[in-house]
């Protein structure tokens, strides 16, 4: 079964607090969306990448596919104001005969192929599968008024998800065109609402995305652990 993959990497990072967009910020000497895309690259099962940019950063992402000689990234595409927009646009330009299409958080550089792998094998057998792992701390659920709590959540049902997200490609596109103007922040979230069922696979604790200064600095520490046990 033919598949694609997504990797969304078209926001500013605001939060981040840096004048560059977050996918072109360096981690142990390479850009961000240079660590995201390589292990996508070596997977056997991923035929071919669409990258999602920001439109004012598309000819920065080419100097990279260029300078670390990616081959399987096809698409270079502009992003939207929203990251449903920006899937959006990478779902745009699938090939036809594409069955399966793995989404993917352009800022989270510490995936790896077997995690990729792992959910697009599942979703053979599946129509969608999302990454993610049980959460650690105790959750608690309190009143925004007064912010007295409410409920402590049971932490063996509650998981952090995360990204790949992989699914067949016709339910994420009917999942697209049913949740026009809606926010979102995976699409897993809009794939339930047509009533689809979600599979839930087991990721890493290291897959994260990188959001703030202190992103960066543990991002950091785990890619230098990884090239020092190689």
């Amino acid at each position: 079964m033919k598949t694609q993959a997504i990797i969304v990497a078209a926001g500013k990072g605001m939060r981040l607090k840096m004048e560059a967009p977050k996918s072109l910020v360096a981690i142990h000497d390479k850009p961000i969306i240079a660590h995201t895309i390589l292990p996508f690259e070596q997977s056997s099962l991923v035929e071919s990448i669409i990258l999602v940019g920001h439109k004012d950063h598309l000819k920065d992402l080419e100097r990279i596919i260029k300078k670390y000689r990616f081959r399987k990234v096809t698409r270079i595409v502009p992003g939207g104001a929203t990251r449903r927009d920006s899937v959006a646009a990478g779902l745009g330009v699938l090939d036809q005969d594409t069955a399966i299409v793995v989404v993917h958080d352009g800022a989270r550089p510490l995936v790896t192929s077997a995690i990729i792998e792992t959910t697009i094998r599942e979703c053979r057998q599946s129509e969608a599968v999302t990454v993610g792992v049980p959460i650690k701390p105790t959750i608690k659920k309190i009143d925004r008024e007064k912010y007295f709590v409410t409920e402590t959540l049971d932490r063996d049902e509650i998981w952090e998800i995360q990204t790949p997200q992989t699914f067949r490609k016709e339910i994420l596109l009917k999942a697209h065109q049913m949740s026009s103007g809606q926010i979102c922040t995976d699409d897993a979230s809009l794939v339930e609402k047509l009533g689809v069922p979600v599979k839930v696979v087991a990721g890493d604790y290291k897959n994260i995305k990188i959001t703030t200064q202190e992103d960066l600095i543990i991002a950091e520490a785990f890619l230098r652990k990884q090239l020092s046990e190689k």
